[in-house]
């Protein structure tokens, strides 16, 4: 689990079985539209938009699905 996640941290999450790494793009603590769907976030329970290094595509993941490289 990664705690205290910033812009520009590289991380790693499970996708499909698979590992995956990244770069977070933004931290959200409030509902917004982010990768196509709308995150129910707050400041107490942030959730953090990824960038995929292999495909490029974006991601949203709670705190504990990601873990710093």
């Amino acid at each position: 689990m990664a705690d205290d996640l910033e812009k520009g941290d590289h991380v790693s999450w499970k996708s499909h079985g698979s590992e995956v790494e990244g770069t977070v793009k933004r931290e959200i603590t409030s509902e917004t539209e982010a990768a196509g769907r709308t995150v129910k976030a707050s400041k107490e329970e942030p959730q953090y938009e990824v960038e995929s290094d292999g495909s490029g595509r974006t991601a949203v993941h709670k705190p504990g699905a990601l873990h710093q490289k």
